[in-house]
């Protein structure tokens, strides 16, 4: 292969790791410098880029170990179909099936963000409704999520609990009159902030890539009820479109 050396040696990891004839516990830098003849520093950048990838992960004072991890495939337009959270399903589980999931909620008032209140149609700073979550597959860190929500619409109803009931925000937003039936969502990639590092446990934000997808949901007269932006570890996902010509 031409190329730097550390990408050879990654390389010739990925394609260990892949076959799944490396597994568990990565040799230490010495031991892959031996094992594809090569400097300490190579092996160092090698393990980088794989971490990047999101195949490996560090663990401090215990090494480095592979990461098996089957990525999520998250199925546009057919995981916001009204059929499924009508019927009390949640989004997620059009993400994740019956993979092992959990979710840290957060529910309060927050001034709104300009992004926010252009979309919903307040001032800068009027109190708006958060739900802040974050989402576990398999005990990994995989996604934030914050959406916000108008308190004229959501006031004193179970959106405002942490647990919002069978279907979620939609189904409860539908029984409110204020049914979605038209979604906007805007994609971006990005290195992760500071914060988005530690609360997905990525081992740091070089290399690393985040994908920022905001959506705006609105009714049939065309109004914005939720602002909802999340922010996906980039290795985690694999985003898929189905699309008539």
């Amino acid at each position: 292969m031409d190329g730097p050396a550390y990408e050879r040696v990654a390389s010739k990891l990925r394609t260990a790791i892949l076959a799944g004839e490396q597994t568990g516990r990565l040799p230490s830098l010495q031991g892959l410098a031996d094992r594809y003849g090569t400097t300490i520093d190579v092996a160092r950048r090698a393990v980088e880029v794989l971490r990047a990838e999101g195949l490996v992960v560090t663990r401090q004072g215990a090494g480095t170990y592979v990461r098996r991890f089957e990525r999520i495939v998250r199925s546009s337009p057919d995981r916001l179909s009204q059929d499924r959270w009508a019927a009390g399903a949640r989004i997620q589980d059009a993400d994740t099936g019956t993979r092992p999931r959990s979710a840290d909620v957060v529910v309060g008032e927050v001034p709104a963000p300009e992004y926010v209140a252009s979309a919903l149609g307040l001032a800068v700073g009027d109190p708006v409704l958060s739900r802040s979550r974050r989402f576990l597959v398999e005990n990994r860190p995989v996604q934030l999520a914050q959406s916000f929500l108008p308190l004229a619409v959501v006031l004193d109803t179970r959106i405002m609990f942490t647990d919002t009931g069978p279907g979620g925000i939609y189904a409860r937003l539908a029984e409110l009159g204020h049914e979605p039936v038209r979604f906007t969502e805007r994609i971006t990639a990005r290195a992760p902030r500071p914060e988005e590092v530690d609360r997905l446990e990525l081992t740091s934000s070089v290399g690393a890539l985040a994908v920022e997808i905001t959506r705006y949901a609105y009714t049939e007269d065309g109004r914005c009820v939720e602002v909802n932006r999340m922010v996906l570890d980039a290795t985690a996902y694999e985003l898929e479109y189905h699309f008539t010509a």
